[in-house]
C-alpha cells in the first residue's frame, strides 16, 4: 500500500486531516493501528485545549414520542458548524440516545453509539475533526402514562434539529380534535411568548426577590408618598407575575383571552396542563 492510499485510509477510518495523518504515519513509521493511535492522543490533546473556549451557538434536538419526548441541547462555538453535515449526524443520534436514557446526561456520556464508541470518546473525535468546543447543554425529559405531548421547534435546520423546541405536556380525558389542536397551538404559545412558570405560585422566590429590587430602584426617588409607592409597587409584581405566568399570559391566538380562559372554555373535556419545557440557543 502506497503512503497515499495509507493516508486516504486513516483519513477515512479517523476523520483527520492531510497534514496530520501524513505526521502521524511518519511518526508510526506506516503502521496504520499505531497512527490511528497517535491521532487518537493528539486528537484528545486539541479537544482539551479547545474546551476552554465559549460555545455559546449550538441547536435542540427534540426526539421520543406523544408519551415520552425529549429536548437536548448541544453547544458549538459557530453556526457554520451549527449547520455542519457530520455535527448534525452525530446530534441526531446523540438525542435518540438521550431519550433512552430520560435526559440523564451521566448516563448520556456512557452511552455506545452506533460505532460501538461512547458518547464521550465520540465527541472528542468530532471536537478533533471540525475544531470547534462543542459541550452537551441542557436536558429534559417529560414522560407520564397519563399524559400526551405536543411538541413545536423554531428555526429549523433539519429534521428534528432547530434553534428552539417546546414540549408541553396535557393530561387529557378524551383524544379529541380540538384538543389536539390546542396541544399544539400551546406549544406555539410557550415559543413565543417564554413563560418563565405554569402559575405565579411556582415562580422562583429569587426571581421574584430580584423583580421586587428592580421595583424599589425604579420607584425609590420617584418622591411619592411611601403608600403610593407600596401600591405601584405592589401593582408591577402582580403585573409581571401575571404576564410571566403560562396560565395568565394573553393567548397568542386571541389575545383578549388569557390561556386560564382557552383551557376553561375546553375544560368539558377535562384538560390539565401537567409541565413544559422550553429550551433555546443562547438563553
Amino acid at each position: 500500500m502506497s503512503d497515499i492510499e495509507k493516508i486516504k485510509k486513516l483519513r477515512q477510518s479517523t476523520g483527520a486531516g492531510f497534514k496530520d495523518c501524513n505526521s502521524a504515519l511518519k511518526d508510526s513509521n506506516g503502521d496504520l493501528e499505531k497512527a490511528v493511535e497517535i491521532l487518537r492522543v493528539k486528537g484528545i490533546a486539541k479537544a482539551s485545549k479547545k474546551m476552554s473556549r465559549v460555545a455559546k451557538e449550538g441547536v435542540i434536538i427534540l426526539s421520543g414520542n406523544e408519551k415520552k419526548t425529549s429536548l437536548l441541547e448541544i453547544n458549538c462555538e459557530t453556526d457554520f458548524v451549527a449547520k455542519n453535515e457530520d455535527f448534525i449526524k452525530f446530534v441526531q443520534e446523540l438525542s435518540e440516545l438521550n431519550n433512552e436514557c430520560s435526559s440523564d446526561l451521566k448516563e448520556l456520556d456512557r452511552s455506545i453509539m452506533n460505532n460501538k464508541k461512547t458518547v464521550s470518546d465520540n465527541l472528542v473525535a468530532l471536537i478533533a475533526k471540525i475544531g470547534e468546543k462543542i459541550t452537551i447543554g441542557r436536558a429534559k425529559t417529560l414522560q407520564s402514562d397519563n399524559i400526551k405531548n405536543f411538541t413545536y421547534q423554531h428555526t429549523i435546520i433539519k429534521d428534528n434539529v432547530s434553534k428552539l423546541g417546546v414540549i408541553v405536556s396535557i393530561e387529557m380525558k378524551e383524544n379529541i380534535d380540538k384538543i389536539n389542536s390546542f396541544g399544539k397551538q400551546l406549544a406555539m404559545h410557550i415559543a413565543a411568548s417564554n413563560p418563565i412558570a405554569l402559575t405565579s405560585d411556582m415562580i422562583q422566590k429569587e426571581v421574584i426577590n430580584k423583580e421586587e429590587e428592580l421595583i424599589f430602584e425604579e420607584l425609590k426617588d420617584s418622591g411619592k408618598p411611601d403608600e403610593i409607592v407600596k401600591k405601584i409597587s405592589l401593582g408591577k409584581l402582580n403585573k409581571f407575575k401575571e404576564e410571566n405566568s403560562l396560565m395568565t399570559q394573553d393567548w397568542v391566538m386571541e389575545p383578549k383571552k388569557k390561556v386560564k380562559d382557552v383551557i376553561s372554555e375546553l375544560n368539558s373535556n377535562g384538560i390539565n396542563i401537567k409541565e413544559y419545557i422550553r429550551l433555546k440557543i443562547g438563553e
